[in-house]
């Protein structure tokens, strides 16, 4: 049986690429949409990297796992958590191919921190994989436990760059690291895969993305991409795989950021509590200021380790307070409406659902900025969502026009601006491209849903498909695989670890949660 790659580009999309591919600078993708089958991908909402890393290797919507973005909000208990690799309650791809005594291989995929047993082997990665704030993590991001030491013995493997990129203006050492991170993946995978004969492996390139967010188009994008590229050509140049590139979601160049908790006081729907991240936010003393000033003396790794973290939660971010912090700028009592960031929006059973949501909506639809409306459609929860968790989900949801930042914080003060931290921001409409022995070309396919891959990868490796999964098998075999379905497998016991506050705090390095 022929081995599969999957290569997953954070973030990647044609809007990005297609200007690339036809100056002639990415001439290996190019080649691959020439000789292979390629399509743009619908992320599921929002189209983050926490849920959708799941939504691929699951074949499921957030309804199906219960994770709806990097926090979980519960306004009838009082609480925001933010989420880790144990709070999604599903099998995978990988699960399956075990389950027929295939081996696999999951390399910096994100989602999969606290990392779990699967044969052969897993490498958590992404912004949840930490040790302590603006620290990468040293071990315990593998399974088996002793692969850590490998990796760092044998490729100077590392799960997060230092320094780490926190800026626009960050140009030096900064993107060079991530460069390295690039290459080290790739080297990673393919040589795990040789020497242990593995049937699949899943390689993310999480940190591509983060090049995005801050520079969009710019030369340490493209010269990102330029890495993906030849790589690209070396492995479709391989008789023995099929190689398949595929990303989370996509992304665009930030017109507008909208602070839609800020909106909603105004409008009426949260009713706010004075904090003292309110003041401090006020005179100018913010997180990414003392970031700035720590990183120019070198002391970052100092304070991180003599600080407590209790003292450093207390600094706010320029744009407001986020997570659970979130609930302390509130009054929850009064308020009818609290939102996450990039599209969930959460409604307090304190009032009545149904007509708080009614009006909402309708509120949210007429929200512009000088390009039209900022949402392309604002829905209902159980309308996007499928499953046994849609309940503990939003009970709206905003799709968020490209080049639309919706951002969660409370006290910036702010509700509408141009571009902030990020240069771009995630979209829905991401990327799929395959060759290989076992893929017949198809050259362009309508766009497909994301939820469609983990099952056309089953297929491949003659694998039948669980019932639970949504996507459908592509059509891009020589004839129909003719592969049945199964039942789901439950993995619940092999799931569950609390590293959430370490979680948080690389999600705000990074910006996910600024």
């Amino acid at each position: 049986m022929t081995k599969t790659l999957v290569v997953g580009l954070d973030g990647a999309s044609w809007e990005l690429l297609d200007p690339w591919i036809e100056a002639g600078e990415l001439p290996n993708l190019a080649a691959l949409r020439d000789t292979g089958t390629w399509a743009g991908t619908r992320s599921c909402l929002p189209p983050v990297t926490f849920p959708n890393w799941k939504c691929y290797s699951s074949g499921k919507d957030p309804g199906g796992f219960g994770v709806f973005w990097f926090e979980n909000v519960d306004l009838a208990a009082g609480e925001i958590n933010v989420m880790n690799g144990g709070d999604y309650d599903t099998a995978e791809l990988w699960d399956y191919l075990n389950d027929e005594g295939q081996s696999a291989g999951v390399v910096n995929m994100p989602t999969m921190y606290p990392p779990r047993d699967i044969d052969d082997l897993v490498v958590a990665g992404g912004p949840d994989a930490v040790e302590g704030e603006y620290r990468s993590i040293s071990s315990g991001y593998t399974s088996p436990p002793e692969l850590a030491e490998e990796l760092e013995s044998r490729f100077d493997y590392s799960v997060h760059p230092d320094p780490l990129l926190s800026s626009n203006d960050e140009r030096g050492a900064e993107v060079e690291a991530i460069l390295d991170l690039l290459e080290k993946r790739f080297e990673v995978a393919t040589t795990l895969m040789d020497e242990r004969d593995l049937d699949f492996v899943h390689v993310t390139l999480f940190y591509l993305n983060v090049l995005h967010h801050f520079f969009w188009d710019d030369e340490p994008s493209l010269r990102a991409w330029k890495i993906v590229d030849e790589w690209v050509g070396r492995l479709d140049d391989r008789e023995d795989l099929n190689l398949v590139l595929m990303s989370d979601h996509g992304c665009d160049a930030t017109q507008t950021e909208f602070y839609i908790n800020e909106w909603l006081a105004e409008n009426g729907y949260q009713v706010r509590d004075t904090s003292v991240d309110a003041v401090l936010t006020r005179i100018g003393l913010d997180r990414e200021n003392l970031l700035a000033v720590a990183k120019r003396a070198g002391l970052v790794d100092i304070l991180a380790r003599v600080v407590p973290e209790s003292i450093q939660q207390l600094v706010p971010q320029r744009d407001g307070v986020k997570r659970d912090r979130k609930l302390e700028a509130i009054d929850l009592e009064q308020t009818k409406v609290v939102a996450s960031g990039q599209g969930p929006v959460y409604i307090n059973p304190r009032f009545d659902v149904e007509s708080v949501r009614e009006s909402l909506m309708a509120d949210l639809s007429e929200v512009e900025d000088e390009h039209g409306p900022l949402f392309t459609d604002v829905y209902r929860g159980e309308d996007v969502y499928n499953g046994p968790y849609v309940d503990a989900g939003p009970e709206v949801v905003v799709d968020q026009r490209p080049g639309v930042h919706v951002n969660d914080g409370i006290g910036g003060g702010t509700i509408q601006s141009g571009p902030d931290r990020w240069a771009a921001e995630n979209t829905p409409y991401g990327i799929f491209a395959a060759s290989g022995p076992d893929f017949e070309p198809q050259g362009e396919l309508d766009r497909i849903s994301i939820l469609d891959i983990a099952p056309t990868v089953l297929a491949a490796h003659g694998c039948a498909i669980p019932t639970d999964m949504r996507g459908e098998v592509l059509p891009v075999f020589p004839e129909d695989p003719a592969i049945g379905e199964r039942d789901p497998l439950s993995i619940e016991d092999a799931l569950g670890s609390d590293d959430g506050d370490a979680v948080e705090d690389r999600l705000k390095q990074l910006g996910y949660m600024e």
